[in-house]
């Protein structure tokens, strides 16, 4: 997280509000339970927004500084019984994680909620170039990203994001095929696509192996 952890918490920005209204329609298109558990809280909106809507929200953090109801680490979620929640909601939180406790923590969710939202970063630049004509629908847009995709990881030292993140989709081992496959180690992945509207953010859309009978 980024030094002045206060100050960033206070900061909404647009990618804030399109996050949030993306993991809304995800959500919405499980058609499940309303429990939710959001992992990595952040400023908050998403929770504001699903409790207006009347979800049951968790929230769960490693950090104080963003108020969770949980101070826990989702590697280890061992307060909470199996399928306690309906859908976990982890936006932008596995990349902070070492690469050793990814496993362990996609265990976890898969484990305490039957479905997942998985949302996490797109290495490099991105240059965007999009045409909405405003006629039939149309919503066209091509992407070119920039990014070292040559740089493999080090597994106990982030290096991206001003030293935030351990890896990013992209990189060498964190192909978007490689993300998928680990993912789907866990979880049977329902979707899986680019957010158009903040394109730095690639979204799986999940349900948990264990649960996938009910």
């Amino acid at each position: 997280m980024p030094v002045d952890r206060e100050a960033w918490r206070k900061e909404l920005h647009l990618s804030t509000f399109v996050n949030t209204a993306y993991q809304y329609r995800d959500v919405q298109s499980l058609n499940t339970g309303n429990r939710l558990l959001i992992i990595g809280p952040g400023q908050g909106l998403e929770a504001a927004v699903f409790r207006w809507r009347k979800y049951e929200v968790t929230t769960l953090d490693i950090d104080t500084v963003f108020e969770p109801d949980v101070v826990s680490s989702c590697h280890d979620m061992k307060m909470f019984d199996d399928r306690h929640f309906d859908v976990a909601i982890v936006s932008h939180v596995l990349e902070h994680l070492p690469i050793e406790l990814l496993k362990a923590a996609l265990a976890e969710i898969a484990r305490v909620a039957r479905h997942a939202l998985v949302y996490l970063p797109i290495a490099g630049r991105h240059c965007t170039v999009r045409a909405i004509p405003g006629v039939l629908g149309i919503d066209v847009g091509l992407t070119v990203d920039v990014a070292p995709f040559w740089q493999k990881p080090d597994p106990r030292n982030p290096r991206y994001c001003g030293g935030q993140h351990y890896w990013e989709i992209g990189l060498r081992g964190f192909r978007w095929r490689d993300v998928k496959r680990m993912l789907s180690e866990q979880f049977v992945v329902l979707q899986d696509y680019r957010n158009k509207d903040w394109p730095v953010s690639g979204n799986f859309v999940l349900k948990s192996r264990r649960w996938a009978s009910e």
